[in-house]
């Protein structure tokens, strides 16, 4: 499901929603959970990710760090100033081997860090231990 096919989605329950401005991952990502019990978001954008929130998203947040607009930690600089962290897990994609120290602030927001390319078997068992944590 993506807000740009449909501004007007229902967003209940626990979910995984995917945030990232590279299709090839967006599409990646929906087909290896595309048989799961909880329904796939797909975020293009960091402000697609906050629409989300605001419709009442809680779950697993995949987010890539480096997108245009708000990045990913611009992203969860905001989703904390609008307190909604509440009943999320949140884990960055990122190329990179080692995180960013300039923001060591944020960190506390970030359950893991994924890098890319990921092995699709190792994701799908993070997510679903992620899910079973918030459940």
């Amino acid at each position: 499901m993506s807000l740009s096919d449909d501004p007007e989605i229902s967003v209940s329950g626990l979910g995984l929603m995917v945030v990232d401005d590279d299709e090839d991952i967006l599409f990646t990502v929906q087909s290896l959970f595309k048989k799961s019990p909880f329904p796939v978001y797909l975020a293009h954008s960091g402000q697609e990710c906050l629409s989300y929130l605001d419709q009442g998203f809680k779950g697993v947040i995949l987010m890539d760090i480096m997108m245009p607009g708000l990045d990913g930690w611009e992203t969860i600089q905001e989703i904390v100033k609008r307190d909604k962290m509440h009943d999320l897990i949140i884990s960055m994609f990122t190329a990179k081997d080692v995180p960013d120290t300039t923001l060591d602030h944020l960190k506390e927001y970030v359950f893991d860090y994924i890098t890319k390319p990921f092995e699709p078997e190792k994701l799908i068992a993070l997510v679903d231990d992620y899910l079973t944590l918030l459940d």
